[in-house]
């Protein structure tokens, strides 16, 4: 045999022993070839050695692959796999163990069920495994353990990861932009871009560097109980980093915590143990220090604190409506705005949102989270079907207050009701809106929100409801309302505030509240406005039944709604009750106007 032929034996041989899965092979008979028993022989497989590193969830309607889900695993490491023994999950149902099988540096594997296999053995490696786990088209955990129950990799996909609305439809894969950032979630994947549709067993279309390099944030923490706070991060964390105590302190006398780890299979969340317990009513601040994400990117100098305290029950009027988007632009999409104006600290677990069909019965309950998140004293959150859009279309001050449901009840452009239920199915608060609630002045209310006027005032009250001002953007979604007025210290029985406003719904002064304290409940009110001249040019109210205090608002209209000159008006407001007690009251207001309509 020439030495020609000896060669081609040679490699015919190895690449036999490769096929079959013979680890060993090079061990035993290379001993004297340092490099090629490096490049071969397997060691012990570390977290991100293997990574999923492209997915086919919703193949249909086809495009040119086969009508299968499959699962595709990437090499990244220096030295050869074996896979016996591996297996693939989504949390609840894990796959049957993989046959014995060496994957390569650098190199792929499709991973599908055995009715699947044939047809995808003809485009690339593929393996065949028993109880191949299903994939949801629209999104669901992913894990990949060793022979020895170790997470290797896990993900937790979604079909916004397409970037692509046409390629959302099915028939196109999820592929991995850098598979050396396997925990870059959403910014690391895309739908692949080769005209088949995908690349089972070949290099992916999008691959490209693609580097992590912003430092994780802790987005929030709660409390299961006295004892246990869990914290939440944006991202997948270094467990090893992640599970030293010392890098957690809880003020308030609380301190470093007894124990830490990180939470499989994601590792985005840290679970502590305290050594003293927290107190009910009482606002923690915890911090984190030195913890790394999982390509070792340290936390940074903002988003290391979070609040953290034991939640109670969400009661009556605990949390009430604050603002509501019903008639979006097309661009945009319907929001709600609430309020926890309590001192307690609320879990948004407890806490549903809902409408009012046509019959007037409660529908469309969808609950705001499924796992614990604190709502504190005086916060606002937003609920919505997308953050994304409504911060593409307001001001936001807060990212962090938006609860995103899946699917937000409707409400109807004109007139609706928002619904807000404890976990008892009882009514927290309720509003029935209406688009006559308005500014008048306002040509089309498309984009445009209600904004509560008062958080203690009654919440179905049209004198409490005004729309955001111009200078917002016509909306104040995560923080405090342009049209916030607070009726408090009242030592008049009328009382105007401002002294001066300027009804030109630029977010200051835009109306004049009449705020009112009688010394007994069954006052009847009749409100006249009159100008310089003394002639009437607004009746506000008419035989209007008081309570004990509460408020009125002139928008600076006359009667037929149109706008009035600048000047000085006079509002006569008389008040009597069934007991034969009178009395009016003579206010002078200044109208300007800053800017022109």
């Amino acid at each position: 045999m020439n030495i020609k032929s000896l060669i081609g034996f040679s490699i015919g041989l190895f690449t036999a022993f490769i096929a079959i899965g013979h680890p060993s092979f090079f061990e035993s008979h290379w001993k004297d070839k340092i490099l090629v028993r490096h490049y071969f022989t397997d060691t012990t497989t570390r977290p991100f050695d293997l990574v999923i590193d492209e997915l086919m969830i919703d193949p249909s309607p086809m495009v040119s692959l086969p009508n299968f889900e499959w699962i595709e695993l990437k090499n990244t490491s220096s030295h050869t796999i074996n896979l016996k023994g591996y297996r693939i999950g989504n949390g609840s149902v894990h796959s049957g163990p993989i046959s014995n099988y060496i994957l390569l540096p650098d190199s792929l594997v499709v991973l599908c069920s055995s009715s699947a296999a044939t047809a995808l053995s003809l485009l690339g490696p593929t393996i065949s495994v028993s109880s191949f786990p299903s994939l949801d088209n629209s999104g669901g955990l992913l894990i990949v353990k060793s022979a020895t129950n170790e997470i290797i990799h896990s993900i937790s996909y979604s079909d916004t990861w397409y970037q692509n609305p046409l390629k959302k439809q099915g028939g196109w894969s999820l592929e991995m932009i850098d598979s050396h950032n396997p925990c870059g979630g959403g910014n690391n994947w895309k739908a692949s871009t080769d005209n088949s549709g995908g690349t089972p067993g070949k290099k992916n279309t999008v691959e490209a560097e693609n580097l992590d390099q912003s430092p994780p944030k802790l987005l929030r923490a709660f409390a299961i109980d006295s004892l246990k706070v869990v914290l939440i991060f944006d991202e997948p964390m270094d467990s090893l980093k992640a599970a030293i105590k010392e890098n957690y302190t809880i003020d308030g006398g609380i301190g470093i915590p007894l124990f830490a780890s990180a939470v499989a299979p994601m590792f985005d969340r840290v679970m502590i143990s305290l050594a003293s317990p927290l107190v009910r009513n009482k606002v923690y601040t915890l911090t984190v220090v030195l913890v790394s994400d999982c390509v070792g990117n340290r936390i940074g100098k903002s988003n290391f604190t979070t609040q953290v305290g034991l939640s109670e029950q969400v009661l009556k009027s605990d949390v009430i409506l604050n603002e509501i988007l019903f008639n979006p632009t097309p661009a945009a999409t319907d929001y709600v705005e609430i309020y926890n104006r309590s001192n307690k600290i609320l879990d948004l677990r407890q806490l549903y949102i809902a409408n009012r069909n046509t019959t007037g019965a409660i529908g469309n309950l969808v609950q705001l989270s499924t796992e614990s998140n604190l709502i504190f004293p005086q916060e606002f959150r937003v609920i919505t079907a997308s953050a994304a859009i409504v911060n593409a279309n307001y001001r936001i001050i807060n990212k962090e207050a938006f609860i995103v449901i899946e699917s937000m009840p409707s409400f109807n452009d004109d007139k609706g009701t928002a619904i807000i239920l404890n976990a008892q199915g009882e009514i927290t608060d309720e509003l029935t809106y209406n688009e006559k609630w308005h500014f008048k002045l306002i040509d089309h209310f498309e984009g445009v929100a209600l904004e509560r006027v008062n958080y203690n005032a009654v919440t179905q009250s049209a004198e409490n409801w005004h729309s955001a001002a111009t200078a917002v953007g016509y909306g104040t979604p995560t923080y405090k309302n342009s049209q916030y007025h607070l009726t408090e210290g009242l030592t008049e029985e009328i009382r105007l505030s401002p002294e001066i406003f300027s009804p030109d719904n630029d977010g200051q002064d835009d109306f004049v509240t009449l705020d009112y304290h009688f010394p007994a409940p069954g006052y009847i009110a009749n409100i006249t406005i009159f100008n310089s001249m003394g002639r009437p040019v607004r009746y506000l109210q008419k035989n209007a039944l008081c309570g004990t205090t509460g408020s009125f608002r002139w928008d600076g209209l006359q009667e037929k709604n149109q706008p009035l000159a600048v000047g000085v008006y006079i509002i006569f407001t008389e008040i009597f009750n069934l007991k034969g007690i009178k009395k009016q009251f003579k206010n002078e207001i200044v109208l300007v106007r800053r800017n022109s309509f």
